[in-house]
C-alpha cells in the first residue's frame, strides 16, 4: 500500500497540472466575484472640510474610528469629480456647525452615512456645552482632559446584538464566493485522481498487481488516500492564499475552517468512486463529471445562498447534496460563529453520505468486474 501511495505522489510531482489548473481557477473566480468585499466591507465616502480645524476636532476623530465607512479626505473639487464620475455614491462637505451630503446616485447608504456624521456633530456639541458651563479657564482645561479620558476609557462597556427571525440570514459575499468555488473545483481535482482506478482496471494493471503480495483493499485504500490528500491540499492552498495574501480573516476561525472541511473532502472522494463505478469508459466519465459537479454547485448553494431559493424541489434536492452541507459548515463556523456541537449535524450527514457512496461504489466496481 505504501509503495502504491508513493508511486502516486511521484506521479503528482512530475505532472501537477490538473491540481494547479483547478487551484488557480478557484482562486481566480473567488477573487473576481468576491473582490468587491475582499479584505473588508467598508463603504468608500469622500469627505471635505471647509476648515482644517474640523478634521482635527472631535468630528474628524469620531469619523476616523468608524469601521463601516472609509472616509477619504480631499478637496471639494476632487470630491465632486469622484461623484460625477461615479467613483463614489455620495460625498460629505463639513462646515463649522453643519454638513452637506452630495449624492451622485440614489444610494441606500445615504441615510446611514448621514446618521454617522450627525452623531459626530452631536458629540462635538455636547463637549462645547459642557465647556461653556464651566466658569474658570483652569477648570475648563481640567474638564476637557477628563472628558477626553472618559471617552477613551469608559466606566461601562456595552455590547450590542440584534435579534433575527428564522427567515433572515447573514451574507458575506467574499467568503461565500471563496467557499463556493473552493468546494466546486475541488470536485474536479479529486475525481480526476480517482479516475485512474477505472483506467488501470480496464488496462489490466490491477490484475497484474494482485498477483503480487499486495491485497486489493490496499490498492483501494492507497488510491483513495492519495485522492483525499490532493483534494485537501488544494483547499489548504486556496485558503492560505486568501488568508495571508488577500487579508481574509475568516472571522478568526481559519484553522477551524480547514479542519471542518475534512468530512466534505471525504464525501467527494466517495462520490468520485461512485461515478467511476457507474460509467464504463473514461470518455463517459469526462461527460458525466461536469454535469454532476455544476448541478451540485447550483443546487447546493455554491454560486448563491440557498436562503434566496424559493423552489421546494430544488431545496429538497439540496438535502442530498454534499456542497450544501459543506457550505453550512464553513458559513456556520465563520459568519455565524457556531460551535462544533452546533455543526455536528452537517458533519454527520457528510460522513454518512461518504460511507454510503463509498460502499455502493466499491460494490458496483467489484460486481461488474470493472
Amino acid at each position: 500500500m505504501i509503495g502504491i501511495l508513493l508511486a502516486r505522489l511521484k506521479l503528482f510531482v512530475r505532472n501537477p497540472w490538473t491540481f494547479l489548473i483547478f487551484t488557480g481557477m478557484s482562486i481566480f473566480f473567488a477573487f473576481i466575484i468576491g473582490s468587491s468585499e475582499m479584505g473588508g466591507s467598508s463603504i468608500y465616502v469622500p469627505i471635505h472640510s471647509e476648515n482644517e480645524t474640523i478634521r482635527d476636532s472631535i468630528i474628524g476623530k469620531e469619523l476616523a474610528k468608524e469601521e463601516a465607512y472609509s472616509f477619504s479626505w480631499m478637496s471639494e473639487k476632487a470630491l465632486k469629480d469622484k461623484i460625477e464620475s461615479g467613483k463614489a455614491e455620495l460625498g460629505i462637505i463639513l462646515h463649522e456647525n453643519t454638513f452637506e451630503v452630495l449624492v451622485g446616485v440614489d444610494s441606500p447608504n445615504k441615510g446611514l452615512v448621514q446618521q454617522t456624521v450627525q452623531a459626530a456633530y452631536t458629540k462635538k456639541l455636547q463637549q462645547e456645552q459642557l465647556i461653556d458651563n464651566i466658569s474658570t479657564r483652569s477648570d475648563k482645561d481640567k474638564i476637557v482632559e477628563e472628558f477626553t479620558n472618559l471617552r477613551h476609557s469608559p466606566v461601562f462597556k456595552m455590547k450590542t446584538s440584534s435579534f433575527q427571525n428564522e427567515d433572515s440570514f447573514v451574507y458575506d459575499n467574499s467568503l461565500h464566493s471563496l467557499f463556493g468555488f473552493t468546494l466546486f473545483f475541488v470536485i474536479y481535482t479529486i475525481a480526476y485522481n480517482v479516475l485512474p482506478i477505472l483506467t488501470e482496471k480496464q488496462d489490466g494493471v490491477w490484475d497484474r498487481i494482485i498477483l503480487s503480495p499486495v491485497k486489493k483493499w490496499e490498492m483501494y485504500v492507497a488510491n483513495l488516500i492519495y485522492s483525499f490528500l490532493t483534494g485537501y491540499l488544494q483547499v489548504v492552498v486556496i485558503f492560505l492564499t486568501f488568508r495571508f495574501l488577500m487579508g481574509v480573516n475568516f472571522y478568526g476561525r481559519f484553522i477551524e475552517s480547514l479542519l471542518l472541511l475534512i468530512p466534505y473532502v471525504f464525501s467527494i472522494v466517495s462520490l468520485s468512486i461512485l461515478i467511476t463505478a457507474v460509467v464504463k469508459k473514461a470518455q463517459q466519465f469526462n461527460a458525466v463529471l461536469p454535469i454532476v459537479s455544476v448541478s451540485m454547485a447550483m443546487i447546493g448553494g455554491a454560486y448563491w445562498p440557498l436562503e434566496i431559493v424559493s423552489s421546494k424541489v430544488l431545496l429538497t434536492l439540496s438535502k442530498i447534496n454534499p456542497i450544501k452541507y459543506g457550505m453550512e459548515i464553513l458559513n456556520g463556523a465563520t459568519v455565524y460563529g457556531y460551535s462544533f456541537h452546533e455543526l455536528l449535524f452537517p458533519i454527520s450527514v457528510l460522513v454518512l453520505m461518504g460511507v454510503i457512496m463509498m460502499g455502493i461504489g466499491i460494490h458496483l466496481m467489484e460486481s461488474r468486474h470493472v
